[in-house]
This record gives structure tokens, sequence and C-alpha cells, in this order.
């Protein structure tokens, strides 16, 4: 009876679960090349994944900055039109000026995942990344949209 009612319990709880958001965005800043044994397991693995391959400090030194991981998903779009995803931000020396960075997609996906990283020369010279606003647009009509507190 114990099991059954366990069962039940994690049956109802999965069918709480709704549909996944149509834009996710996930930030990491990576501040600095040393490991640190105070850092949290998933900083420390984030920081580890980020740098793997940079062997020489400055290389490491050029993998440092701001990370952006925007997950999209809109499955009721199957070929509707190619999907591009836009992450638009302003940086902290570069004034009011606004930077665009996009990735395509074919119409056929219906989600995925697009990194974008303000990192190296463009980072130590232009500052960090004050407001940004993400949008997702399949066919030109936009799916979904998030963005910054200070986004304006």
């Amino acid at each position: 009876m114990k099991i059954l009612s366990s069962l039940l319990a994690a049956l109802f709880l999965g069918a709480c679960a709704g549909p996944p958001e149509p834009l996710v965005v996930k930030q990491f800043l990576l501040r600095d090349q040393e490991r640190n044994s105070g850092d949290e397991p998933m900083t420390s693995m984030e920081k580890s994944r980020r740098l793997r391959g940079a062997v020489s400090m400055e290389e490491r030194r050029q993998r440092l900055g701001q990370y952006y991981t925007l997950i999209w998903h809109d499955p009721a779009g199957l070929g509707k039109g190619p999907v591009e995803v836009t992450f638009l931000y302003q940086q902290g020396a570069s004034a009011s000026r606004v930077k665009r960075m996009t990735r395509s997609f074919p119409s056929t996906a219906t989600g995925g995942t697009a990194d974008f990283a303000v990192i190296g020369e463009d980072y130590f010279k232009n500052g960090k990344v004050l407001a940004w606003k993400a949008t997702v647009t399949r066919g030109g009509r936009e799916i979904a949209s998030k963005r910054s507190y200070l986004w304006q």
C-alpha cells in the first residue's frame, strides 16, 4: 500500500508539470581562471567547461566574460519558417550603443539552444553587459522574448 501511494503521488506531481517555457535564458559570469575549493560544484563544473581547451594563461584570460545560453521551444510552429534567435545587449563602456548577435535554425527545428558570449577583448574594453533582451522569431513572427531588468 505504501508503494502504491508513493506511485500515485509521483504520478500526480508529474501531471502538474506544464509544457516547457518557450524561452529560458541562463547566465554565467566567468570572473577568474583559478579553481577555488570553495566554489559550488555547479559553478566549478561550468567554469571547467568554459575554460576547456585553453592551455596558456592568455587563452584562459580571453575566455573570461559573460556567457548566455538561450533555450527555446516551439513545437507548434514546425514548418512555419526558419527560426532566428536574437540577443541584444548594452555594455558599460559603450554607452547606449545596442549590440546584436543572432543564431539561425531551420524551419524543421522545434527547439534548440543558442550560446552567446561577451568575452575577451570585447569584455575587457567595453565592460560588463548591463542590459539585454533575447527574442525568438519564426518566419518573422515573435514566439517569445525575455529581457533583463534594466532593458528599456
